[in-house]
């Protein structure tokens, strides 16, 4: 039998598996993934190195469904592999878990008080953790969390202008993608990219998106905040609004649980079109509201990236990541062009990038490091 480790990387519409050797060969041995999650045109894709991939439809399922099935796969298709620790994608640590901890009943309380201010992706991270759990108890389980990246950076980008006691209760500005934004960061420094002394922002671009502005290998500022809405607009949530809006909506009849399913799940590019939430399905549309969709977030990329750019005094790159920011490679132009007004190190221009971001080999990784710790360490409760 072979020892292994496993990622679980689970979206607001997706969910991605990875598995490599325990030990120093990390190499990718088996990988998947389902998507459109929630839909009735799900579809789960097993890959293996050398060999085309597979798609197979699951319908509707949901992330605990398709879970369970990308387990299910790896067991037919690689029976002598033995699961040895298991990495998880967890959106929100809140302000308490800054580094990767080992999964105990507790940090699942923790992590699952957590749920209100990440309601697209808590659940589905902890699905995860509780699936994985129960087909493999006797693995070491280790949660990784997005907002780690950017727990150190300056308070002037950290705290909301409200009393400072809301501060201490941990009312600020968390920011996300974090796992996104460590590998495309650690793909650059092994490209010799010199990161130590550049300004870059990092445009991760699928169905949830942030802009972070980058120096010197460490976030300072993105443009998410408190939860995954602030910023961009996205597939289905609505990105930076003005709070006059929403209490305006409370005081005409729209109840908290109404507004948070429009906020998170109705509006975006979704509200906007009318059509989809999916970028491929709008560019494939050659209706005015899709289009104009589109139109609408590029201008909120080009905007997100000017303001990190404020925030750092300057830019040189863009690094664009995520399905859209990797994919579309006609908005990565008219984003681009829109960002000609700023001149770059030494008026050279801005360098445009784009790296995917491997979320999954920083799970692992994590899930390697607790393989050679006793189980009385520390889990990474406060």
């Amino acid at each position: 039998m072979t020892d292994v480790v496993v990622a679980i990387n689970a979206g607001s519409s997706s969910v991605k598996a990875a598995v490599a050797e325990a030990g120093g060969d990390k190499r990718v041995l088996l990988s998947g993934g389902a998507d459109r999650l929630g839909a009735d045109k799900a579809e789960l894709t097993i890959r293996r190195p050398g060999a085309d991939s597979e798609t197979k439809p699951v319908g509707s399922a949901d992330h605990a469904h398709a879970i369970r099935a990308l387990f299910a796969e790896i067991a037919e298709r690689r029976p002598d592999l033995s699961i040895k620790a298991v990495g998880h994608r967890i959106v929100h640590g809140g302000a308490s878990f800054v580094d990767p901890a080992l999964v105990t009943p507790q940090v699942v309380e923790a992590l699952d008080a957590l749920v209100p201010l990440a309601p697209l992706h808590q659940p589905h991270g902890l699905a995860g953790i509780r699936t994985a759990s129960s087909l493999y108890p006797d693995a070491r389980h280790v949660a990784c969390f997005d907002t780690a990246f950017h727990a150190a950076k300056p308070w002037v980008h950290d705290a909301f202008a409200l009393p400072a006691r809301y501060y201490e209760q941990g009312v600020r500005r968390y920011g996300f993608h974090g796992l996104a934004c460590e590998s495309v960061c650690e793909t650059l420094a092994a490209q010799a990219y010199p990161l130590a002394d550049r300004k870059i922002a990092i445009a991760h671009l699928g169905n949830g998106c942030s802009v972070t502005a980058v120096c010197g290998g460490r976030s300072i500022a993105s443009s998410m905040g408190f939860s995954a809405l602030d910023g961009l607009v996205m597939g289905t949530r609505c990105g930076r609004i003005d709070p006059g809006v929403l209490l305006h909506l409370l005081r005409t009849g729209v109840d908290a649980d109404g507004l948070e399913r429009l906020l998170y799940r109705e509006s975006g590019l979704l509200g906007l079109s009318g059509l989809s939430n999916d970028m491929r399905d709008l560019a494939q549309s050659d209706s005015e509201a899709a289009q104009g969709a589109i139109r609408y977030f590029v201008e909120r990329v080009i905007e997100e990236v000017s303001r990190m750019a404020a925030a750092m005094r300057g830019l040189d790159a863009v690094v664009f990541s995520g399905g859209v920011g990797e994919n579309a490679a006609d908005i990565r132009d008219a984003v681009a062009t829109g960002l000609d007004f700023l001149p770059g190190r030494d008026g050279a221009g801005i360098d445009i990038l784009v790296h995917p971001a491997d979320e999954e080999g920083r799970l692992m990784s994590a899930a390697r490091r607790f393989l050679s710790r006793t189980s009385e360490e520390e889990t990474g409760l406060p």
